[in-house]
């Protein structure tokens, strides 16, 4: 770790950069403490002689997991490669970034121009192998970090599913009780609009006819009028989605089922890019656990809908 008297007179002359972020929209909202200490870096970097700093948040509120875009860090980046950037100041490492190909790409260039990096602890020199060496160390423990809170996150999950205690996100026509857990959404109406869509199909036999005759029947769904919240409704025209989504969906029979889906990654652009909600077949879902709760038809009811359908 240099000294203080080793920034060159020439590097003071440029700009600092404090990079400011928070992984997640709840943290930007309550952990204001957090923000306060990140901002206060401008005068940290006052007093480590630099007369022009410039503040880069744009990224508040978005991992440094390597999983999002950052045009905060991307803007970082860019004015590094110009040269005007003289330091970089971060309250720690895992502010700048979570993943070691991110957090070495930002070194190198660091070290390419002559600019420093500078946290709580001093000020570094990427060009130094000292430096280098403690700035690496400290990206890699950042990156071992976030890998431990996932895996611990991941199995405190899986351990309350396994007893279905965990509250996932249940389908229309179920609610999570603050008292005494799921059950029914209150709303007859929804309601009376599931038991028809199972009614018609045991009569028709055929998803596609289950909606010919709703719509002739004018039959309407509830439709998230805020997005994807699930806070207030609309009631719209049914359409096949919504009634195929019933029909294969084994929590209308009862079944807590955890791990349905999965997420999958691929190198676009030369990062990693990951996406969600990927079904799996039923052979592979993680938990399964029949008659948990009170179901709109039984167990054996959903098997034979799933023949039909396929």
């Amino acid at each position: 770790m240099t000294s203080g008297n080793l920034i060159p007179t020439a590097v003071l002359k440029r700009k600092a950069v404090v990079y400011v972020r928070q992984s997640t929209q709840a943290q930007v909202q309550l952990n204001l403490e957090s923000q306060r200490r990140q901002y206060e870096l401008v005068d940290v970097a006052r007093r480590w002689g630099f007369r022009k700093v410039e503040v880069i948040d744009e990224d508040l509120g978005r991992t440094a997991s390597g999983a999002v875009e950052r045009p905060g860090f991307e803007r970082l980046v860019d004015d590094l490669c110009t040269g005007h950037v003289g330091a970089v100041l971060c309250l720690e490492a895992s502010r700048l970034s979570r993943n070691g190909p991110d957090w070495h790409r930002l070194l190198e260039l660091c070290g390419e121009v002559d600019a420093r990096v500078i946290d709580l602890d001093g000020v570094y020199d990427p060009g130094l192998p000292n430096d280098r060496l403690l700035l690496g160390m400290k990206g890699s423990i950042s990156e071992f970090e976030l890998g431990v809170l996932r895996a611990r996150m991941y199995e405190a999950a899986r351990a309350k599913a396994q007893r279905g205690e965990l509250r996932i996100s249940v389908p229309f026509g179920y609610v999570w009780h603050r008292d005494y857990g799921l059950g029914f959404d209150p709303d007859m109406r929804l309601q009376e609009t599931i038991r028809l869509i199972f009614a018609r199909f045991r009569e028709l036999g055929s998803a596609r006819q289950v909606l010919i005759s709703m719509i002739d029947d004018g039959v309407h769904f509830p439709r998230p009028s805020d997005g994807k919240k699930m806070v207030s409704f609309d009631w719209v025209p049914i359409r096949y989605r919504n009634v195929i989504s019933i029909l294969k969906n084994p929590f209308y029979a009862g079944a807590y089922v955890y791990g349905k889906s999965e997420k999958r990654t691929e190198i676009v652009d030369g990062r990693v890019r990951k996406s969600y909600g990927h079904y799996k077949p039923a052979s592979e879902w993680a938990v399964v656990l029949n008659d948990h709760h009170e179901g709109y038809i039984g167990w054996s009811e959903y098997e034979r809908n799933q023949e039909l359908l396929a």
